[in-house]
């Protein structure tokens, strides 16, 4: 899942403090999952939103709204009977969602309610932890499930470095030794002899940083007329 965090309350007012309707826009899906951008949160955020404006003497419209993905073109397609008539709009969901609505929505202002920080796991109530880089060159089969580029410090692939000590990580004694839990997954797999093999450099040009990436899937695609 995609885990964000509320962006400063006096960051978003500063986009709407002089304007006279705004409407916020939750998402149903994954930033609904970490507390971050659902219906509760847009009811939230929108009496923040009234309440600040009121303390400055001033009415704001605030419309309230929640679509099950953002990142869909077909389940924001009801908020096009409305957008365009307030001044901006508030979203609450990752970043694929803000740019959809953008992308849709021309020339409506759209503003991230949310900062998208990375893809990861509920590990307990209240705590999310980064499980995947999206680096678009999956290593999980060789290193027991668990992902070294996510989850140690350095992103290394060759065993973990001279600073990790009794199953820590030297960047903080909070966060465990990726390298120390594939080794123990591995031995417990019986494929402990993974770990004599010498992985090459990564291919860096699959991951962020070097182009935007696709997934084209042909047979799903409609040819336009």
């Amino acid at each position: 899942m995609i885990v964000a965090e509320s962006k400063p309350f006096k960051e978003i007012y500063e986009w709407v403090k002089d304007l006279k309707k705004i409407c916020v826009i939750g998402c149903g899906d994954c930033v609904t999952v970490c507390h971050m951008g659902g219906q509760k949160q847009v009811e939230e955020l929108a009496i923040k939103l009234r309440i600040a404006a009121k303390r400055e003497g001033r009415e704001l419209d605030v419309k309230e709204d929640t679509v099950l993905r953002q990142c869909e073109q077909e389940y924001v397609e009801p908020i096009g009977n409305y957008v365009n008539e307030y001044d901006a709009v508030i979203s609450i969901a990752c970043g694929v969602g803000v740019q959809t609505l953008a992308e849709k929505f021309t020339p409506a202002k759209i503003y991230p309610g949310v900062n998208t920080t990375f893809m990861g796991a509920p590990v307990k109530p209240g705590l999310f932890l980064e499980r995947c880089a999206g680096c678009g060159d999956c290593v999980l089969d060789i290193t027991g499930g668990y992902c070294p580029i996510s989850r140690c410090s350095k992103s290394l692939l060759n065993g973990p470095c001279g600073g990790s000590v009794g199953g820590k990580c030297e960047v903080s004694k909070d966060i465990p030794c990726v390298w120390q839990e594939i080794y123990e997954q591995l031995d417990k797999q019986g494929i402990i002899n993974y770990m004599d093999e010498i992985r090459p450099p990564k291919r860096w040009s699959t991951s962020t940083g070097s182009f935007p990436r696709k997934l084209e899937l042909k047979h799903l695609q409609v040819e336009e007329e």
